[in-house]
């Protein structure tokens, strides 16, 4: 689904509803990935006009826990000349909610990407059932 909505991402037809639509169902299909046990975390890169301009895997964790260098995120943010970062990772337990490390983590990073110029759009939490917004739920 995301590679055709890449492919026309120059057609006026493709809404940003769409392309949306299309990364947030990439991101979902590669942090939900076996082993499903585990946390993973997975960033898109975006221009200011919010079409993908390349992805990169923030790590695979524990059944708690997903440790990554915010400095290499942002590092790959600005290889590919992004405007903004969409993160997302899963919760294994099942839990949609973010933990309290998971909203200072994700302040903490948007307040660095800000001085690069690179929004922070984004923050989502997947699980089997569910997806939780950190800018939907006021955490952004």
């Amino acid at each position: 689904m995301l590679t055709s909505v890449i492919a026309r991402a120059g057609d006026d037809a493709v809404s940003q509803e769409e392309r949306a639509a299309a990364m947030i169902g990439y991101l979902r299909s590669v942090v939900l990935a076996p082993p499903a046990q585990h946390e993973r975390g997975h960033a898109i890169f975006v221009d200011r006009h919010r079409a993908w301009l390349g992805d990169w895997p923030c790590g695979i964790g524990t059944m708690s826990a997903l440790a990554f260098r915010m400095r290499a995120l942002l590092g790959e943010a600005l290889r590919h000349d992004a405007a903004g970062i969409i993160l997302a990772h899963n919760h294994p337990s099942g839990h949609c909610r973010p933990s309290g490390c998971d909203i200072a983590a994700t302040r903490h990073l948007a307040e660095i990407a800000r001085a690069l110029d690179i929004a922070l759009i984004d923050h989502l939490i997947f699980t089997t059932d569910a997806v939780y917004s950190m800018r939907a739920g006021g955490l952004l």
